[in-house]
């Protein structure tokens, strides 16, 4: 017997963030995320899986957070971050048991570290505090740096960022720390901050990303330096690069990444290390995942790598032959891939969809003989789960014709005749339906209470090639929006929703939902969360809008500010009558809170609807997803409601024949 979902599912879920491979003993690492209710957040431990059958056990204990696994690569030590001396240091474990020790002694919080071939070193990126009064200058060792409620001096671009803040105090740098004594050489200086490092398979060289100086630190290249002076020389000259692999022979670099500013669709590149020539790999529609596992070689291969691809609304497992480019599935199905890692004789990775929570699995080299490894979500099979299929609707094109665009519709089990349908829009716009329970929780509360769910990935969506995704450029809302209706009708036509209809979104969905509510009536009620309302304003107060605006818009503000005022909702949402509950993290930097207020108040003063604005304090972009526990139980239990209220039990004075002349006002809108 099967029971509904509820709000406090979330304290159960538990997330596999990060995992590494033991090559030769078939075990994987895992970092593994669990809700703490006492604390209103969530820890991370260190959890050991075993490929053979074995049971799992943890690795680590107690109360610090325990991530960023990776092991030796002789596989008889295990390396880790811990804050569990204070600020998050490099921490190492033996294999077979034992206590861990403390490996590095860095002057700041460590943010990513990697072994050297031989296991004697590691490369550290790791905080170090600055005075940003000096605009970029050197800091001198013996001055006292500002304290924290210090005024901010904002000298270069970007100079916050969502989940951070203000970001001009700290530079993040390059160390090679010795395993056996811990002294750690500085290989970088300067005002830039480096991501991400690698080491060259023979170890005198390491490969890493860092931003560049000025203005323009939002862009980020590849660099090289030799491993003992730290002499560096850039490799790449694109806007953004990710995560470089080094290829076993060291002939090649492989790595993700952009040619333009604000382009959110990553794809693969590769550099000749002897010449330094820079070119796509493969066909130029394959889209990566923009996680740090996305791109890996096998251990003593240059032939291929393995990558995490976008394609049609899922991320699949694949193959793509070093240097040609040519793509070979490996494994597949309507889910979503992560968290790559391989031994000798398996692949591992995790695996979720709307129906399936999150869980390691493994298979052969080749994606055969799939097996589930985890079990840290069993509780699901407790749960009534929906009928979750992919669906095609033929919708307009913009253009005056017609094209089909897929989504995904789940419904209740055993559901006959129409139910009430939440229409949810994923954010981007060129990104896809993501599956992740955490921020779609209420996804589950609501078929737990009789709704179906439609979340398409219409006109601008990524994995559908990249001309699919640039039409929306310079058109948002008004390609997609009619595609979104179309569906919906279709949905009507064939029996399976009626009128009860409500429309939620976040990010880009929470633009798209603003749009609609003052372009069409036909939804009882909208969600709206940390939108775009105004896209002129948020060019100037998102910590990204001043290069993904004008990317998004087909040009720089001070020629298509028209553009932007006719594409922001804020045009518009006088024209509402739609009731409009709008949720809002009080610290995001990505689509920050006055996008939000400006909607609110707009629509309390000028328009014709019922409006609640709820801010949740200290909240990110990602509050949904991995925010304060209690704030996204009550996100799940806040939309719920609204849906209860404006859909089910209706509003008197919203009749549904004044609801269904929506369609209607939408015709004529677009008409004018």
């Amino acid at each position: 017997m099967t029971t509904p979902f509820s709000r406090d599912d979330l304290i159960l879920h538990q997330e596999i963030s990060e995992t590494d491979a033991a090559w030769d003993a078939n075990l994987v690492a895992c970092a593994v995320s669990t809700p703490d209710p006492d604390n209103d957040s969530t820890s991370s431990k260190l959890w050991l899986f075993p490929l053979d059958g074995t049971p799992p056990s943890p690795l680590t204990t107690g109360d610090s957070t325990d991530t960023m696994p990776r092991w030796r690569p002789d596989g008889e030590a295990l390396g880790f971050v811990s804050d569990r001396a204070g600020a998050a240091q490099v921490f190492m474990l033996p294999r077979h048991g034992g206590e861990a020790t403390q490996l590095s002694h860095l002057p700041g919080t460590v943010s990513a570290f990697e072994w050297s071939p031989d296991g004697s070193r590691v490369a550290a990126v790791c905080a170090v505090s600055v005075d940003p009064r000096l605009r970029g200058e050197r800091t001198p060792a013996d001055a006292e740096l500002p304290g924290s409620d210090a005024p901010q001096v904002a000298w270069k671009l970007p100079y916050k960022s969502d989940g951070i803040g203000y970001l001009l105090n700290v530079e993040m740098h390059l160390f090679v720390v010795d395993a056996a004594s811990g002294k750690a050489r500085r290989l970088t200086d300067g005002p830039f901050d480096v991501r991400s490092a690698s080491w060259s398979p023979d170890g005198r060289q390491i490969v890493f990303v860092r931003t560049r100086e000025g203005d323009e630190a939002h862009r980020t290249d590849v660099w090289i330096c030799d491993a003992g002076s730290g002499d560096a020389r850039c490799l790449t000259a694109l806007s953004q690069v990710l995560y470089p692999a080094w290829s076993p022979d060291g002939k090649w670099i492989v790595f993700s990444g952009t040619a333009q500013d604000g382009d959110a669709q990553v794809g693969l590149w590769i550099i000749d290390v002897a010449s330094g020539d820079v070119r796509p790999l493969g066909d130029p529609d394959i889209e990566l995942s923009t996680e740090s596992d996305s791109v890996q070689f096998l251990r003593g291969d240059s032939s291929r790598v393995l990558a995490l691809v976008a394609r049609r609304g899922v991320v699949e497992l694949v193959s793509i032959r070093v240097p040609d480019g040519q793509m070979t599935p490996l494994v597949q199905g309507d889910r979503h891939l992560s968290r790559l890692t391989v031994t000798r004789d398996h692949l591992a990775y995790t695996a979720h969809s709307p129906v399936a929570a999150v869980e390691l699995y493994q298979s052969a080299h080749d994606g055969s003989h799939e097996s589930v490894v985890s079990a840290l979500n069993a509780w699901w099979q407790e749960r009534t789960l929906p009928h979750f299929e992919r669906r095609t609707f033929t919708v307009p094109d913009g253009d005056g014709g017609t094209e089909q665009i897929e989504g995904w519709l789940l419904r209740p089990k055993d559901a006959q005749g129409p139910t009430p349908l939440l229409v949810d829009v994923h954010g981007g716009p060129a990104s896809y339906t993501l599956f992740d329970y955490n921020p779609t929780a209420y996804w589950s509360l609501l078929w737990s209470q009789g709704w179906s769910i439609l979340a398409l990935n219409a006109v601008g969506s990524a994995s559908f090639g990249r001309a699919f995704a640039d039409r929306l450029r310079g058109r948002w809302g008004e390609l997609d929006l009619p595609q979104y209706l179309a569906a919906i009708r279709t949905l009507q036509d064939e029996g399976l929703a009626d009128d009860r209809l409500m429309l939620s979104g976040k990010s880009y969905g929470g633009y798209l939902t603003s749009w609609a509510i003052g372009h069409t009536d036909m939804f009882q009620a909208a969600v709206i969360m940390a939108p775009v309302t105004n896209i002129e304003t948020h060019y100037g107060t998102s910590d990204s809008g001043f290069y993904s605006d004008p990317y998004a818009m087909r040009g720089d503000r001070r020629h298509h500010r028209e553009t932007m005022r006719r594409l922001s909702p804020m045009q518009h949402v006088e024209k509402a009558s739609t009731p409009t509950l709008i949720l809002q993290g009080t610290d995001d930097e990505r689509c920050p809170k006055c996008q939000a207020e400006e909607l609110f108040v707009t629509l309390r003063r000028d328009a014709s609807c019922a409006a609640e604005l709820v801010l949740y304090p200290g909240a990110s972009h990602k509050f949904t997803a991995s925010g304060k526990l209690s704030h996204r139980q009550d996100v799940m239990s806040r939309i719920a409601s609204w849906a209860t209220q404006w859909v089910i039990e209706g509003d008197p004075q919203r009749p549904h024949d004044e609801q269904r002349k929506g369609e209607q006002r939408m015709k004529d809108t677009a008409d004018t």
